[in-house]
């Protein structure tokens, strides 16, 4: 069993901290295994939206080796580019099935579709999914502004009436795509998405928000000792009992 380094509260979210990026994505996986398990038990099945990205690469491993039984669980992720194909080898929804979805084989795998000829229609698709299938675990990570999903600080909105919408994409979010080795310049990176809203996310029963590596130091001290406002999105995470927060020693080193 992982033990984390130092465990604390921050208003009402829950912090722990490991010693490097494998034992975080160990724990969190292991986490997310008891909350799909339990939520099996309950009712019968299970719903769960996951992120993409560098940082989920660990999590997303030891979650495919768990003891969960894929067949009732349906898989959602949170995000993709506009006019993006599945094919294209930054597209999320392909990430997630190289990464996880063709591994576990779930009961269904609900896909972000950002070519769709119609992106509204499309918002609309999943919006209703969202409410036919509520989310009983949303793992999520925590951008280099600050982001969660898709929902930058210029566009962020805690009160969003909508699920999901179309976004204009900070210049910070698409260099950090091209950071991470998705496309190779800025350029090449689209300027919008489809995402869930922050309600949306925080819609889920239970969260787990898996954050390492030095990069993301600064957005996570933001998050954390700056005010809950929209220009750290990943602040109102402090106002949800039902998160967890998992970082290490480099996503922690600005922390006191």
């Amino acid at each position: 069993m992982t033990t984390p380094l130092r465990t604390f509260l921050v208003d009402q979210l829950n912090v722990e901290v490991y010693s490097d990026n494998t034992s975080l994505g160990v724990a969190a996986a292991t986490e997310a295994a008891v909350i799909v398990r339990a939520a099996i038990a309950a009712n019968g099945s299970a719903n769960v939206i996951l992120a993409t990205g560098n940082s989920q690469l660990t999590m997303l491993a030891t979650l495919a080796k768990a003891d969960v039984d894929w067949s009732k669980v349906s898989l959602f992720h949170m995000d993709e580019y506009v006019g993006l194909s599945a094919l294209h080898s930054a597209s999320f929804r392909r990430f997630l099935r190289e990464k996880i979805v063709d591994s576990v084989h779930p009961a269904a795998f609900y896909g972000v579709e950002g070519d769709a000829p119609n992106t509204e229609a499309e918002c609309a698709r999943y919006s209703a999914l969202l409410r036919r299938f509520p989310a009983d675990l949303c793992c999520l990570g925590i951008g280099e502004n600050g982001h969660i999903a898709f929902n930058d600080p210029p566009f962020a909105d805690f009160n969003d009436p909508a699920l999901a919408k179309i976004v204009a994409l900070d210049e910070t979010s698409r260099r950090q795509q091209v950071g991470e080795g998705h496309f190779p310049s800025i350029d090449t990176v689209p300027t919008h998405a489809i995402t869930l809203t922050i309600p949306a996310l925080l819609a889920a029963r239970r969260m787990l928000c898996i954050v390492p590596e030095a990069r993301k130091a600064a957005p996570v001290k933001a998050a954390l000792t700056g005010p809950i406002a929209t220009a750290c999105p990943a602040s109102i995470l402090r106002a949800a009992p039902h998160a967890r927060l998992y970082l290490d020693q480099d996503s922690a080193s600005l922390l006191s």
